[in-house]
């Protein structure tokens, strides 16, 4: 709360990073001390543009602190599409029957390798578009980051378990299921 040189070194710390204080009052209220040890920190000069409150949540001596913004522009997020093809084993018989039907006459029947090039060029691309068609995604960068790659296996098993536990004749089994969801 004072205006002490140990406070000023911090903000002027913090303010060599783009950080700046934002609380001025009394985060901890204890017998006779006030303190503001409690804060929320900004990367933003302007000053003006949100306001912070206490919230008095009586679970601790110190005191919650809200900050609201005002006059937030928030970006939208745009799907992305991405464009993809799929490879399995049922696409790949269909080019290979695909390609054991087609009659290459129209190849072998130039002279120019050019012109028997690109005629076996599109026979060939028009036959694998066939096959392996392409497919739309809509991606989006920024859903659930958080989520790992770790995160998503233990969910699908979590799910596959308690599937398989939810018809299961052993209550032994629905129980513990039970305690961990």
């Amino acid at each position: 709360m004072e205006d002490t040189a140990h406070k000023k070194m911090l903000n002027s710390l913090l303010a060599t990073f783009g950080l700046y204080p934002t609380i001025d009052f009394p985060t901890r209220i204890y017998n006779n001390s006030m303190t503001t040890i409690d804060n929320i920190f900004i990367n933003k000069v302007n000053l003006n543009n949100f306001t912070v409150y206490p919230c008095i949540n009586g679970l601790s001596d110190h005191d919650a602190q809200i900050i609201a913004p005002h006059n937030i522009v928030l970006m939208k997020h745009e799907k992305q599409l991405s464009f993809y093809r799929r490879f399995n084993a049922e696409a790949v018989t269909d080019l290979n029957i695909k390609l054991s039907y087609e009659s290459w006459e129209d190849v072998l029947s130039h002279n120019d390798v050019n012109m028997s090039f690109n005629k076996f060029l599109n026979i060939y691309l028009t036959l694998f578009y066939s096959s392996f068609p392409t497919k739309v995604a809509y991606n989006s960068s920024h859903s659930k980051c958080w989520l790992t790659q770790g995160i998503r296996i233990s969910c699908r098993t979590k799910r596959k378990l308690y599937l398989a536990s939810r018809h299961s004749p052993d209550r032994n089994k629905n129980f513990f299921f039970q305690k961990i969801l």
